[in-house]
């Protein structure tokens, strides 16, 4: 049998950091509204704080952690790929460029051609 690759929130913490999460921010937007004669920086201030509080609290739960992990892995992915040279790069450039000029002469032979085929050829009327 395969092994599930879904990956749930499973622990009562777990879940409870989550929501703090989601309160926190919410919170710090409520704040916001509610703060709406107050300095803009003091409401920014709480939003801010909102939105710190949030993520620490994300960040201790285990989704936050095995986020972390996963984007420490990706880092590391991005930096074993091998990049193309300046001059492979211009070269892959210059062909895609080539190619496009192509498709588009083509395209428009093709497009002429079924304008006379069907206006002058079939229909009578001429553009």
């Amino acid at each position: 049998m395969a092994q599930n690759d879904i990956q749930t929130v499973s622990t009562g913490q777990d879940k409870l950091m989550l929501a703090l999460a989601v309160v926190f921010a919410i919170g710090g937007a409520v704040a916001y509204q509610v703060l709406a004669s107050e300095d803009f920086f003091i409401r920014l201030g709480v939003v801010l704080a909102g939105v710190v509080l949030a993520l620490v609290s994300f960040l201790l739960s285990q989704t936050g952690k095995r986020f972390v992990a996963f984007a420490k892995d990706s880092v590391n992915e991005a930096k074993r790929v091998v990049w193309p040279t300046r001059k492979e790069a211009t070269q892959m450039t210059g062909v895609v460029f080539v190619f496009v000029l192509i498709m588009a002469i083509y395209l428009l032979a093709v497009d002429k051609t079924l304008e006379w085929v069907f206006y002058d050829l079939i229909l009578g009327w001429t553009i």
